[in-house]
């Protein structure tokens, strides 16, 4: 059983589930639909807005995610939400957040960089073009918002971690802070190699994974960081790693780090 023919049951699954469950996203969660002709397709977005934005005229920065359909609504999601919606309202937290919906079957491609020999992917380019061509534009010209790099964040888990760490390097003058989860660094070498020719990364990056996720979860991640160290002194503090005893491969893992994720960068 292929990893594509495994995450198309577990969607259509989710969607049987989802039925017969009311949405728990807040008032301050939206949605709009968005053509993305760099990928042929539709985009249902999700938006959180501060509680004070309509009574507030300054600007925010924003957090572009990953999988949109796990972070604010269990209706959406197919193995629980993150509760982004309630962390940011309890927190009061000044920022906005885009979630993106992945594109069920053609996730796999849009959030790997490179082809896997076995899996194959490698279309994230098209997604990230996506991003940052059509979406944030669109973004920054209809919401109040904080344009520049140092308050534009991504995130992601799992696929949607790996995706993150490739924005980061790709788009430099763009996302200038990350929150990487779990990331699938196994899916490709190549994604250790762009680390290495990289030029100075002046991103800030928060890596975060469980010792119970799979045997080479830990032992990537720290080798990503060792590169990143590499690239720049580690005395800069510009990348956290924390990995948590016991923590495995699900959304639990990152919606109880998500606070600290988001703190650590600032926010």
């Amino acid at each position: 059983m292929t990893v594509k023919f495994l995450s198309v049951c577990l969607l259509l699954l989710s969607t049987v589930i989802a039925q017969g469950q009311s949405s728990t996203a807040s008032q301050q969660v939206s949605t709009f639909e968005i053509k993305a002709p760099q990928l042929q397709t539709t985009k249902k977005i999700w938006v959180y807005l501060p509680k004070n934005y309509k009574s507030s005229k300054k600007k925010y920065p924003v957090m572009y995610m990953h999988d949109g359909q796990n972070l604010f609504d269990t209706k959406t999601s197919y193995s629980g939400e993150w509760n982004i919606d309630e962390k940011l309202d309890s927190l009061q937290a000044q920022i906005i957040v885009i979630g993106i919906a992945h594109g069920n079957e053609k996730r796999l491609d849009e959030l790997t960089p490179f082809k896997n020999e076995k899996y194959g992917g490698g279309k994230a380019d098209e997604y990230l073009e996506f991003i940052t061509k059509t979406l944030k534009p669109y973004v920054d010209q209809n919401f109040r918002t904080k344009t520049d790099k140092n308050h534009t964040l991504i995130m992601g888990s799992s696929l949607g971690g790996l995706n993150s760490f490739y924005a980061v390097l790709k788009y430099p003058k763009i996302f200038g802070k990350a929150g990487v989860f779990s990331p699938s660094f196994w899916f490709s070498k190549e994604i250790y190699s762009l680390m290495e020719s990289s030029k100075k990364t002046k991103a800030k990056i928060y890596f975060l994974c469980g010792d119970n996720e799979s045997p080479e979860m830990v032992a990537d991640l720290s080798k990503m960081q060792y590169l990143l160290n590499s690239n720049r002194c580690y005395c800069l503090n510009r990348n956290e790693k924390k990995i948590v005893k016991g923590g495995q491969h699900n959304e639990k893992l990152w919606r109880d780090n998500f606070v600290e994720a988001l703190l650590w960068l600032g926010y």
